[in-house]
C-alpha cells in the first residue's frame, strides 16, 4: 500500500522526547536544589497573571511521582508523533500545547494547574483518533497499542480524584481530537490509485465489446474494397 510520506527512522524520534523529559526533570531539580517552588508559574484560570502558565505549566511538577508518571507516556507518545507525523508534529506539540493550556485557563477551577499531563492527553488523543479517522493499518495498529498501554487514562478526564487537574486532561484530550480532524490529510494517508489504460484495455470498446486491432494487410484490403 502506498503512503504519502515514507516512514523513516531518524535520531530526532528519540532525541526530542529525551530532550523534553530532560528539561522537565532539570526544572524539578532546580526547584529541589535551590529550594524553590514554581507552582505559582502554573495556570491560574481567568487571571491575567495566570496566563503565563499556558506556556510554563508543562515544565512544572509537584513531586517525583507526578514527574515520573508523565515522563514515560510522554516519551512513548511523542516518539510516535514524530515518527508517524513528521510533517506536523511541531504544530501538534506547540500549537496544541498552547491551545490545551488556554482552554484549561478558561474552564478550570481556581487553583494552580501544573504538569505535562495536558500534553500527554493531547498526544494520546491525537495519535489514537488520527489512526481511527484515517483507517490506515499502521496508524490503527499504533492506536491499538496506545489504548492498550494508556487506555485507563481516559477516566482521568473526569473529576474522579482530588488533586488532579482533570480540566487540563480534558482540554488536552479535546484539542487532540480536534487536531486529528484538522490534520487528517497529514502524516500517513492513503493515496488514490490512478488506473491507466493498458494495451489489453484497447482490445475492448466503451461498451465492453471485443474489438481487436486490424492488421496492416487487412486495413489495405479494406481500403481497396472501399475504393471500388
Amino acid at each position: 500500500m502506498k503512503t504519502s510520506n515514507q516512514l523513516k527512522y531518524t535520531k530526532d524520534v528519540v532525541f526530542i522526547p529525551l530532550l523534553f523529559i530532560f528539561i522537565i526533570w532539570f526544572v524539578y531539580w532546580v526547584e529541589i536544589r535551590f529550594e524553590l517552588n514554581f507552582t505559582k508559574a502554573g495556570i491560574f484560570p481567568r487571571s491575567l497573571s495566570g496566563l503565563k502558565g499556558v506556556f510554563l505549566s508543562p515544565f512544572i511538577h509537584s513531586n517525583t511521582n507526578h514527574l515520573f508518571n508523565n515522563s514515560v507516556p510522554l516519551f512513548v507518545l511523542l516518539a510516535f508523533l514524530i515518527y508517524f507525523y513528521r510533517s506536523v508534529y511541531l504544530k501538534v506539540l506547540v500549537l496544541g500545547g498552547v491551545l490545551s493550556g488556554f482552554l484549561t485557563w478558561i474552564i478550570a477551577r481556581e487553583a494552580y494547574h501544573i504538569g505535562a499531563s495536558g500534553i500527554v492527553y493531547l498526544l494520546f488523543s491525537f495519535v489514537f483518533f488520527s489512526g481511527i479517522i484515517k483507517k490506515q493499518f499502521q496508524l490503527v495498529a499504533v492506536s491499538l497499542i496506545v489504548i492498550f498501554l494508556y487506555g485507563s487514562m481516559v477516566w482521568y478526564v473526569f473529576p474522579i480524584k482530588e488533586g488532579i487537574s482533570w480540566e487540563g486532561h480534558l482540554s488536552g484530550f479535546l484539542v487532540g481530537l480536534l487536531f486529528a480532524f484538522v490534520f487528517k490529510q497529514k502524516g500517513i494517508v492513503k493515496e488514490n490509485y490512478e488506473f491507466r489504460q493498458t494495451e489489453f484495455d484497447l482490445l475492448f470498446d466503451e461498451e465492453g465489446n471485443f474489438n481487436p486491432p486490424k492488421l496492416e494487410e487487412e486495413e489495405e484490403f479494406a481500403k481497396g474494397e472501399g475504393d471500388d
